[in-house]
């Protein structure tokens, strides 16, 4: 197959391309827009593969999409190009309207005219994959709740609603138009490569660094968490093996509070990179603050600041992921445990990553969304 992966330089889209060129014969085109989390490094071990090819468009732009379609003459379409940050999306909603819900409409509609067109056999083969996200659900309430594929849609923030948007408009190009479409909702991620906006990263570099480790509210907020190379082995196997027309969800089976996660964090930096051996918080270049920090802190967790909440903050979320395992024969590899070691090991192992990905437009962005934000 070749399969159209959209946002592919993104933190889950350059895992199902890696998963993809490291692990099958297919091919894959990926369409990237290369907003500020869109990164090619993250491709770079599978970039010189005769079997990868990368097109620099914005889903929004429709005669681009068109040009694409007809050169590579993609057998489905993986879609995971959107805007994906809470925090900004309600610091800014308009990029995540055009993208997340105007984007995906232009991209169905580029799909659907290519599709037509196939012959009978390509026809009935091609697929068209939307990825969303657990979000759209909004929170529950009892805990012993959990989302299903028919939990009734509650989004709480500009990108869930974005998100959710976007899962109505390719329910209905299905039912109106034919579409055959899939959807897949899943929990929040985690793993190598991710952007350092959420949660993980952002704990594991300000810590590094001898920054506070900044917690909204009391850090009750439980979330599943879903390795990401999990995740991109679920999505292929929808993709290839899931019935048109279907949901499934996709999570982790890994229930934390966030501040369980930080904690977590803490525990595994003080293991690898004990305080009193990081010299960006104690050693002799390291800032005079930080070294005098560095003496009067045992662990990571000295670090830990709780500030306000965001707005509409959902409380819990949770995945039923029963009805892929069952149908698709998909469960995840990783449980947290073995999973959030391997990602502090990456960050700690991958500097030279983490130091391209963290721009100035980054640091304002943290900055303003951060700084502002009264001590709770």
């Amino acid at each position: 197959m070749k399969i159209l992966v959209t946002g592919g330089a993104g933190f889950i889209g350059s895992a199902v391309i890696r998963h993809i060129i490291r692990n099958t014969a297919d091919s894959v085109v990926n369409l990237d827009k290369l907003t500020y989390a869109g990164n090619l490094e993250s491709l770079a071990e599978i970039s010189d593969s005769e079997r990868y090819a990368f097109e620099h468009v914005d889903i929004c732009n429709r005669a681009e999409l068109d040009r694409v379609f007809r050169k590579h003459q993609p057998d489905a379409v993986m879609h995971l190009a959107a805007e994906s940050h809470v925090d900004r999306s309600i610091d800014g909603p308009s990029a995540f309207i055009e993208t997340n819900i105007v984007g995906t409409y232009c991209l169905l509609e580029a799909s659907r005219q290519y599709w037509l067109g196939l012959d009978e056999t390509r026809k009935a083969a091609f697929r068209f994959h939307h990825i969303s996200t657990d979000e759209v659900y909004g929170d529950l309430e009892g805990p012993e709740d959990l989302f299903t594929e028919t939990t009734s849609y509650a989004p709480s923030s500009p990108y869930s609603a974005s998100k959710a948007s976007s899962d109505h408009l390719v329910r209905a190009w299905r039912r109106t138009y034919g579409m055959p479409t899939l959807i897949t909702n899943c929990s929040n991620n985690y793993g190598p490569y991710h952007f350092p906006e959420k949660l993980i990263p952002l704990i594991i570099l300000n810590a590094l660094e001898g920054k506070p480790l900044p917690i909204y509210g009391k850090g009750d907020q439980v979330r599943d968490w879903l390795y990401v190379e999990d995740h991109a082995r679920a999505l292929y196997k929808v993709v290839t093996e899931g019935e048109v027309g279907e949901t499934y969800n996709i999570g982790g089976h890994n229930e934390k509070q966030n501040i369980e996660v930080v904690h977590t964090l803490c525990e595994l930096l003080d293991e690898f990179r004990p305080v009193s051996s990081n010299a960006k918080i104690c050693g002799s270049d390291a800032p005079v603050a930080n070294q005098a920090a560095g003496l009067a802190m045992s662990s990571y967790k000295d670090l830990i600041t709780h500030v306000q909440d965001r707005p509409g903050h959902d409380l819990r979320y949770a995945i039923d992921a029963s009805k892929i395992q069952r149908e698709l024969g998909w469960t995840p590899e990783e449980t947290f445990e073995s999973g959030i070691r391997k990602t502090v090991e990456w960050y700690l192992n991958n500097p030279d990553w983490v130091a391209h990905v963290k721009s100035g437009a980054y640091q304002q962005w943290l900055d303003k969304n951060y700084s502002a934000r009264t001590t709770a």
